[in-house]
């Protein structure tokens, strides 16, 4: 297949977003009373969900309810960490969402009584509801992984989510000596952001090529295959040869446990002592889920595809990170589609009417360098109770290409950052 016809068809995937939600949603007819919809999670996906539900239904009571008055994006994080970026570039405030007619709550929910509908505020207050969406994102599960706690983080750093961990990570980069070894430890699936972790392995890799040439970066990961594997490892031995080595689940790549006084990561087949170790941890759906009764043994929640509606927890629907979503990968792309799908059948409950199956996209870019970068889209529906890809759409960008190409990717990837936090934040 020739260069212009893939890139036509990702530009399509990628300029119809909008389009396909829009057609997917028709808005349903209005409430005939004001209605309580309580939004926990002012992410991408929490804060997408406000927006939209007020939009559809001017008249509905929308509140949501987040601690932090400011939201830094995970996003590009990776930039930052390897001092492309600043991190206030990363973050965003609520101003915007609260004119546009909806409660921002700077509280955290600590309780839920799905009975009697209220969510419990940390400062004592509650708050009714008549629908409660969940987009609490992933907490870590510090437990899964031998030696590694919250006080290790602050020695071995996950940078998973966005904020201190991130500058931490940064400045133990900054403090290695040249010819130190980095190692980035990776859990199995399903965790936030896929290819998160190679693309962090490359644009590490670019600062120690053009500050610390001498030093060698480890991947030692807990599975066989990722997400656009061909064209990282292509990257990689374009631009860093010799500089990542990528450890497979069947090579020991496996990370049993760690020790944080020494920097050392545990596998089966031998340990690895690192001057500087990001360890980024098995994950499940943040605590409110749980809270809520809306996870299952796994740890995730399960959903109706169609109203993202809990199985478990009627009246709370879940989106983002922490719902079980079959084919589509945990991502803000992915937040942002299924928060403006969910408050188009939250509202389309509300009037007392059935929600149509939407279709869903997802585009994730990854950057193997300034300038570099490539991308994977997919088209989502549901069936048999998850979401599935539709056949045909979507796509990898294609492996051969010239370099002006990757480039391009790279332009439409800061182009999508800030469409999409334009969108939801501005």
């Amino acid at each position: 297949m020739g260069i212009n016809h893939r890139m036509s068809r990702r530009e399509f995937v990628g300029a119809g977003a909008a389009a396909v939600t829009a057609l997917a949603f028709p808005l349903p007819a209005l409430a005939q009373a004001a209605a309580r919809v309580v939004v926990i999670g002012g992410g991408f996906g929490g804060a997408s969900c406000a927006r939209a539900l007020k939009q559809i239904d001017p008249k509905l009571q929308v509140t949501l309810v987040e601690p932090n008055r400011t939201f830094t994006a995970c996003p590009f994080s990776n930039n930052v960490i390897a001092g492309l970026r600043s991190l206030e570039e990363q973050q965003f405030g609520y101003d915007k969402i609260g004119a546009g007619g909806v409660t921002v709550v700077a509280q955290a929910a600590t309780a839920i009584d799905a009975k009697v509908r209220t969510v419990g505020l940390a400062d004592g207050t509650s708050l009714t509801y008549d629908r409660l969406v969940l987009s609490p994102g992933v907490d870590l599960r510090f437990e899964a992984l031998p030696g590694y706690d919250e006080a290790a983080a602050a020695k071995m750093p996950h940078a998973w989510k966005a904020g201190e961990q991130t500058l931490l990570l940064r400045k133990q980069l900054e403090a290695m000596d040249d010819g130190g070894l980095v190692v980035i430890a990776v859990p199995a699936n399903p965790f936030r952001c896929p290819p998160g972790p190679y693309e962090r392995a490359c644009l590490i890799a670019h600062y120690l090529k053009t500050k610390k040439p001498r030093s060698k970066l480890i991947i030692l990961d807990a599975k066989d295959t990722f997400s656009k594997q061909r064209l990282f490892q292509n990257a990689w031995k374009e631009l860093y040869p010799g500089m990542i080595e990528w450890v497979s689940l069947s090579q020991g790549g496996k990370v049993n446990s760690v020790d944080p006084a020494t920097n050392t990561l545990i596998t089966d087949f031998g340990n690895h002592t690192a001057q500087v170790a990001n360890v980024i941890p098995p994950q499940r759906a943040g605590r409110i889920a749980t809270i809520a009764g809306a996870t299952d043994n796994t740890g995730w929640c399960a959903i109706d595809p169609v109203t993202f509606e809990s199985k478990s927890a009627p009246n709370i629907h879940v989106i983002g990170d922490a719902c079980i979503a079959g084919s589509m990968p945990k991502s803000a792309f992915s937040a942002n589609s299924q928060a403006k799908a969910c408050a188009s059948a939250v509202a389309t409950l509300m009037a007392g009417r059935t929600p149509e199956a939407p279709k869903l996209i997802n585009t994730c870019y990854s950057l193997a360098a300034p300038g570099y970068g490539f991308s994977v889209a997919g088209v989502y529906q549901p069936k048999n109770g998850l979401f599935a890809d539709v056949e045909g759409a979507g796509g990898v960008s294609p492996a051969d290409v010239p370099r002006d190409f990757r480039a391009r990717e790279a332009d439409y990837a800061n182009s999508w950052f800030a469409t999409i936090t334009a969108e939801v934040f501005g």
